[in-house]
């Protein structure tokens, strides 16, 4: 979510539990245009909030021209002060997906063997290898690209992909029909597609390759609506839809409009229980 439009789309995803305080909202409102120009970024999002047992993040993501570049995450533990989260190995990251369990709260916390998933952590670990502690900031991070992998989407059309391969948002995007928003194949994972390889000659052929270029919700395991709530809301003035598998993760649109977006708030737990729940 956009700064400027933060207060206007947190009250339209606010049935879920989503909020800030004004406080809070006040404090985004001057801090997140500083850090953007501080770190000369071309568009800054609020990327939701990860509630810990002493204390929590608020996480920001700065994005450069190529929308679908790597974005860099920072978080703040008052809303005011931003701190950039380094990017960690591809071992530490995959060690720190292992751990289990709530987030502490403290930046500089390490997990060490007694804590809950640090045993699969270790068996990530080449034999013979010491292991070395993991820092709380390190799962934040691994924690982030988790979710955003997994849940961050966006409306079909609303981004375009040039010829030379980079993504720019659609400046003729106008929003989807109130029917087309309700689909679950009218989203997309605003991430690197594995699905669309495997479609048939014969299914790419009706697909545009400037819009159609990312992985389908309708495509989610566990299947479609297994792994999403969508719901109308307000008279059908907005479109919301809940992830069933980050529990905390809402995003919206507003049918006809350029409005969309999503935020979380939550834990950072997966809901493994998912698929018996079904």
């Amino acid at each position: 979510m956009e700064v400027q439009s933060l207060p206007a789309a947190l009250a339209l995803v606010a049935g879920g539990g989503a909020g800030l305080s004004p406080e809070k909202r006040a404090a985004l409102a001057v801090s997140l245009p500083l850090l953007q120009r501080d770190y000369r970024f071309e568009r800054v999002w609020f990327w939701g909030c990860i509630q810990g047992v002493r204390g929590a993040y608020y996480i920001a993501e700065g994005l450069g021209r190529d929308r679908a570049a790597p974005r860099r995450c920072l978080y703040s533990l008052n809303c005011l002060d931003w701190s950039l989260l380094t990017a960690a190995s591809r071992e530490e990251v995959a060690r720190a997906r292992q751990l289990k369990g709530r987030f502490q709260g403290d930046p500089s916390f390490q997990y060490g063997p007694g804590d809950p998933g640090a045993e699969e952590a270790a068996e990530t670990l080449p034999e013979g290898a010491v292991e070395p502690g993991i820092k709380e900031e390190t799962r934040l991070l691994a924690t982030i690209e988790q979710i955003d992998k997994a849940v961050g989407i966006v409306p079909r059309g609303a981004f375009v992909k040039t010829p030379l391969g980079s993504v720019h948002e659609n400046r003729h995007f106008e929003g989807l029909s109130l029917a087309e928003a309700k689909k679950l194949g009218s989203y997309f994972h605003f991430t690197e597609p594995a699905n669309l390889k495997n479609k048939t000659l014969l299914e790419k052929a009706n697909l545009d390759p400037s819009t159609d270029f990312l992985d389908s919700l309708e495509h989610d395991i566990p299947h479609g609506k297994g792994s999403w709530s969508v719901q109308v809301e307000k008279g059908g003035a907005v479109v919301v839809l809940r992830s069933l598998l980050w529990l905390g993760l809402t995003f919206y649109h507003v049918p006809m409009t350029k409005q969309y977006g999503y935020v979380y708030f939550g834990t950072g737990e997966k809901n493994t229980d998912l698929p018996f729940m079904l």
